[in-house]
């Protein structure tokens, strides 16, 4: 069945495409949500008078997604997990682990459907995760799990201890 997409149904379309969808799937999802309306003639035609105002919607979309991107592609976050013996996890951390990570450490809010993982994420340090923004427009977050590495100061000798010996010594000789 032939619809027209009346917003972004990701891995169909954008607003403004004509999609092939099962029936079911268009009578029973997208026609109640919203998302969609059938392809008739009469749509059609209102789909090509209306092309101009998706064409500047879209526009925008995209320079906000590239702007989006601009502010967190290549950037660190730290997810912080309870980390056992040999740096594994204690469980794994999730996706929206990570979109909080990146909304409180970086100001931006990105939904947790968007930030994909290949394999779960089950060992301390540095990880790879792509966010898929809008469409074909992606980033890539580093993702640390666990604390900030950063080498632990040396403990400092204290002097109190060897002073008083000093002075014990010194007494036992008189």
């Amino acid at each position: 069945m032939k619809v027209i997409l009346l917003g972004e149904l990701r891995g169909k379309g954008g607003e403004g495409d004509i999609v092939e969808v099962a029936q079911g799937f268009a009578e029973n999802f997208l026609f109640p949500q919203g998302i969609a309306q059938p392809a008739t003639p009469g749509n059609i035609k209102q789909l090509e008078e209306r092309r101009h105002n998706i064409a500047k919607r879209e526009e925008k979309r995209i320079a906000d997604a590239e702007a989006l991107k601009a502010q967190i592609d290549g950037k660190l976050v730290v997810v912080d997990a309870k980390i056992g013996e040999e740096g594994q996890l204690f469980g794994s951390v999730t996706t929206t682990m990570i979109a909080d990570a990146i909304e409180q450490q970086l100001g931006v809010e990105i939904d947790r459907k968007r930030v994909g993982k290949g394999q779960a994420i089950k060992t301390a340090g540095i990880h790879q995760v792509d966010v898929n923004i809008y469409r074909e427009i992606g980033a890539t977050v580093s993702v640390q799990v666990g604390k900030s590495v950063e080498p632990e100061p040396e403990p400092e000798v204290e002097e109190a201890p060897e002073a008083a010996e000093a002075e014990v010594v010194e007494e036992t000789e008189e």
